[in-house]
Order: C-alpha cells, then structure tokens, then sequence
C-alpha cells in the first residue's frame, strides 16, 4: 500500500478541501513557461555560439536553469519561494549576455511574474474575506437553513 501524505492520514469525513493559493498557480504557470523558454533558448545559443563555447557548457547551463525553473514550482508556497522566483527572474534576464534577445524576453517574464504575485496576491486576499464572510453567515444563520438535505 502506498504512503499517506500528512493531509491525507489528517482528513475526516465532512472536512473542506484546503484551498489552493491563485498566487501560487500565477507564479508556478510564468515558472514552468520560462522554463521551456529557457530549454529553447538554450538550443538557439548551442546552435549559434556552438564555435566560440563549449557545447557541454552551453547544454550544462541551459538545461540545470531549466531544471530550476520546474523544482523552484515547489517551493513557492514556503516564505522565501517568491523571493527565489525574483533571484531566478534576473538570471533569466541575465542569460541576454549569451543571446541579447533574452534581455527582452527575460524583462517580459519579470513582468509577467510581477503581475502574477501582485493579481494572485489580490485575489487571495477577496478570497479569504469571502470565506469570512460566508462563514460568519452561517454561523447566524444556522437554525434557518432547516434540515441538510444530501
């Protein structure tokens, strides 16, 4: 029989789904999005500086920032994950050294990852007061509600 996860050994008949933070999903969507940006980017720079570099160097790089990209998705919902996401946003910006049109698509992505934090942020923020809200309601309005029907 496979592990049980701690939500998993934690859960009870009747217990609400944990909700998921839309913070997280924006960031962890512009993550996996630089990281194939950065696979391919990664190919053109092997394709056009293969004579000057060595190719183990360029595929190295390349292909270890790729992985990056995808493990850092795991990490965002710690304090310091969106703190990595921005380290990882310069470097992006920083791989136009080796192909000058990755300084504009790495500035694009900073943007997009400012606007995913900054959107997501918002919306937790509506979310969570909603369940406030909702919660409080029921809480007054418990003996209204009349029997539970399944």
């Amino acid at each position: 029989m496979a592990k049980l996860t701690k939500a998993q050994r934690e859960w009870r008949p009747g217990m609400p789904k944990k909700r998921r933070s839309t913070k997280v999903m924006f960031a962890s969507t512009v993550l996996l999005l630089e990281a194939f940006v950065a696979f391919f980017g990664t190919l053109v720079v092997f394709g056009l500086k293969r004579g000057e570099v060595a190719p183990g160097i360029i595929l190295g790089v390349g292909i270890a920032l790729s992985v990056v990209l995808v493990l850092a998705c795991a990490v965002l919902s710690k304090p310091w994950g969106i703190g990595l996401g921005w380290g990882l946003q310069l470097l992006l910006i920083l791989t136009g050294i080796a192909e000058p049109m990755m300084f504009i698509v790495g500035v694009l992505f900073a943007i997009c990852w400012w606007y995913g934090i900054r959107t997501g942020m918002r919306i937790d923020r509506e979310v969570a007061q909603r369940d406030r809200e909702q919660a409080e309601w029921d809480a007054t309005h418990r003996d209204e509600a009349g029997p539970e029907t399944p």
